[in-house]
């Protein structure tokens, strides 16, 4: 999570989820955390689509991933979700892969990201539920990320035109939301502050997990009620 150096209020999360194995896989989501500081140290809210600012982002993060692809035998990918916050409360956000975006208002939902997984898919032409989507036998098959040789990952932005007090954003690797429905994250969200929060559902999913978890990032941004003031925490495991 970082906060503009000079544009108080403006913050760019981002959850990457490498892959690729242990080495291959944190090196991946590192570039994209690099990527994400050189761009947006030269963001300027007042003046900058944040839009284009996060296409440049997956775009750039992807090319060196596959760069560093080239010089080494591992075959480096990451997700991505990021999510621009500008002082005046205009969102945007993108995503590739499986690491999703949640927007939840008042602990009630209000979207969230789609997988570009084959679950996903199976989802969409009406063939498996969302429940049985989570113990599929191929539900960490990805059809989209950063790094894929073959094709570009895909784009899918969002706009929030305006953030409003009761609002939270949720970013997180599959490692955190495997393990709860939108309903028990909103409840956790609209009762804990942003740190409390973050500390409960990670060590839930832990729990939950028994020892077989995948990795676990977690981004909690939350708007309360006084005028722009939003309220973050993040853990990145």
């Amino acid at each position: 999570m970082l906060e503009h150096p000079r544009a108080p209020g403006c913050i760019l999360a981002v959850v990457a989820d490498g892959m690729g194995g242990r080495s291959g896989g944190r090196k991946a989501s590192d570039q994209v955390l690099m990527t994400a500081r050189q761009l947006f140290a030269r963001y300027r809210p007042a003046h900058d689509d944040p839009a284009r600012l996060l296409r440049q982002l997956l775009e750039d993060a992807h090319t060196v991933i596959k760069l560093t692809a080239l010089s080494s035998e591992q075959e480096p990918h990451s997700t991505l979700a990021a999510v621009l916050v500008n002082p005046q409360g205009k969102c945007a956000w993108i995503h590739a892969g499986d690491s999703r975006i949640y927007q939840f208002h008042d602990g009630h939902m209000v979207k969230r990201t789609l997988d570009h997984s084959y679950v996903q898919a199976l989802i969409d032409r009406g063939e498996i539920s969302e429940e049985e989507s989570v113990h599929h036998p191929q539900s960490n098959i990805l059809l989209g990320c950063l790094g894929m040789t073959t094709t570009m990952p895909p784009l899918t932005l969002h706009t929030v035109p305006q953030l409003e007090a009761g609002d939270t954003l949720l970013l997180c690797s599959d490692g955190l939301w495997h393990y709860f429905t939108p309903e028990e994250m909103g409840s956790v969200l609209v009762s804990q502050p942003p740190r409390a929060a973050v500390e409960l559902l990670v060590s839930e999913a832990r729990r939950r997990a028994r020892g077989r978890g995948d990795n676990l990032s977690i981004v909690v941004l939350k708007v309360e009620a006084l005028p722009g003031a939003v309220s973050a925490s993040a853990v990145i495991d």
